[in-house]
């Protein structure tokens, strides 16, 4: 992910700091669950986040309940109907699926931001 970020057992965590708490301080991102975590320092923000992954996992296990997934990879866009149909035609005559054409359009995006 991104340089705000850190990554564990599939989960993303933001990472921002409070100058007046001194401290850094996140959440679990992508799940319904509020799932914090906070550190003084780079190790303890990752040691931290890694710990209440862990924790709400152990918890959801506890409980008998699947743990949210993170990023199942679908989601609705919304677009205007000229739109749709416009992709939808383009992606015909390319041979391709619709699905297929958004998500490389996508990927294309993420990776212009990441350079």
């Amino acid at each position: 992910m991104s340089g705000n970020t850190l990554e564990y057992r599939g989960y993303c965590g933001s990472v921002e700091y409070s100058a007046p708490d001194r401290c850094f301080f996140g959440k679990v991102l992508g799940i319904r669950a509020l799932v914090t975590f906070e550190g003084t320092d780079i190790e303890s923000i990752e040691r931290e986040f890694q710990a209440s992954v862990d924790e709400y996992l152990e918890l959801c296990k506890q409980e008998g309940i699947a743990p949210e997934k993170v990023y199942s990879g679908m989601f609705q866009v919304r677009v205007s109907p000229e739109t749709h149909k416009a992709l939808a035609a383009q992606a015909e005559n390319g041979g391709k699926k619709l699905n297929t054409v958004v998500a490389e359009a996508l990927e294309s995006y993420v990776a212009s931001r990441q350079s």
